[in-house]
């Protein structure tokens, strides 16, 4: 880390939940290790007692405290209110870097900021999508107008950080060649991330952990589990870790399939906690940036197989066999594949020592912070 006056940072993002919030925790215990203070701005409404748990941990070392204040998915009469409180405390704790992490995270900390700056703050705006509204179809009245305010709040940001090639490439494609500084700095692992994870005894055939909504693909992964196992001539066991609106609705869906497939569901745990409840892990996603899901999955000795989406080929390579198309039909014929002969299937994926040189979190954190210098330079 660069040897200068420490800063005042301060993290805004909506939900305590998945990858951004895995995200964040990972550049918080760094940057507090580096020796500056940092503070979170989140969501009072989303998560549970697994993402309390989290944040709890969190709270001793955040010097400029933890703040949630309810904040809505999506566009509503709510975000003035929310609005005007985040403003007043980010306002009282004087951040040098205001860093806003997906939609809602990004505009408060970039419109905020800017705010600051007309009073004579000198703030460093940044902003990293995690997907977030990169995920609006530009076809649709509603997607030409985020995109159209993307490009509007370009204005008001020193640094666009994108976590994968991907990412970077769709917000050109959809928004336009950002007009403002960026950088692209992947998601990176902590070396006990590398840990191996051996599943117990007894231990399901594959796991979905994640989110419980339609974007992550939990439904795809119960009827591929089902078909998978018509074409495995058996009953195929599944664990689906987490929770969420659809939760209720998987469930109901999983008991269709019930002659085919059998599946557990369990609330949201730790990644490398949920493991050991499977042979191989499958991210079905319909869309991502760069989810750590995979990365912790490798680095863990865990078989995988991902969707072909977003950032997850920078990860296991263009032409990885564990790469199918987010349908259940292709994913069923993979599962039955890797099930065959789980030990052979593992041999197809990249290595430990190439993910430690491409993905790791000291990199991810060194480089971020040279960013904001640079951007408090210029």
């Amino acid at each position: 880390m660069i040897d200068r006056k420490p800063l005042r940072i301060v993290h805004c993002f909506r939900a305590p939940v998945g990858g951004i919030f895995r995200h964040v925790r990972d550049l918080i215990e760094l940057q507090v290790r580096a020796g500056h203070q940092v503070g979170i701005i989140c969501d009072a409404s989303t998560g549970g007692e697994f993402e309390e748990a989290m944040l709890a941990n969190l709270r001793d070392k955040l010097a400029l405290g933890l703040e949630r204040i309810a904040m809505q998915r999506q566009i509503g009469p709510g975000d003035a209110v929310a609005a005007f409180r985040t403003y007043k405390i980010i306002k009282k704790l004087q951040p040098d870097v205001l860093h806003g992490h997906g939609a809602k995270g990004g505009t408060y900390a970039r419109l905020f900021g800017s705010l600051l700056r007309v009073f004579g703050s000198r703030v460093a705006r940044f902003y990293s999508p995690h997907g977030g509204s990169l995920h609006f179809d530009p076809a649709t009245l509603q997607g030409r107008i985020i995109f159209r305010v993307e490009r509007m709040m370009e204005r008001m940001t020193d640094r666009i950080i994108f976590v994968s090639a991907f990412e970077q490439g769709i917000y050109a494609r959809k928004v336009g060649e950002p007009r403002c500084e960026f950088a692209l700095i992947y998601n990176g692992l902590a070396e006990s991330d590398f840990e191996p994870v051996v599943p117990k005894g007894g231990a399901a055939d594959f796991l979905f952990i994640g989110e419980m909504r339609a974007l992550k693909g939990p439904d795809i992964f119960i009827n591929a589990l089902a078909k998978a196992g018509t074409a495995s001539g058996r009953k195929l066991t599944g664990v689906m870790v987490g929770d969420g609106k659809d939760r209720a609705t998987l469930i109901e869906q999983s008991a269709k399939v019930q002659e085919d497939s059998e599946i557990s569901f369990l609330m949201p745990m730790k990644a490398r906690e949920a493991f050991r409840l499977a042979k191989v892990v499958v991210i079905p996603s319909r869309a991502e940036a760069l989810p750590y899901i995979v990365l912790e999955a490798l680095a863990a000795g865990q078989p995988v197989i991902a969707s072909r989406v977003g950032g997850i080929p920078e990860i296991l390579g263009e032409s990885s066999p564990a790469l199918v198309q987010p349908e259940a039909g292709e994913l069923a014929a993979r599962m039955a594949t890797a099930i065959r002969d789980v030990a052979a299937y593992k041999q197809t994926l990249p290595g430990i020592e190439a993910l430690k040189q491409k993905f790791s979190s000291e990199a991810m954190a060194a480089r971020l912070e040279t960013e904001y210098f640079s951007a408090l330079d210029g």
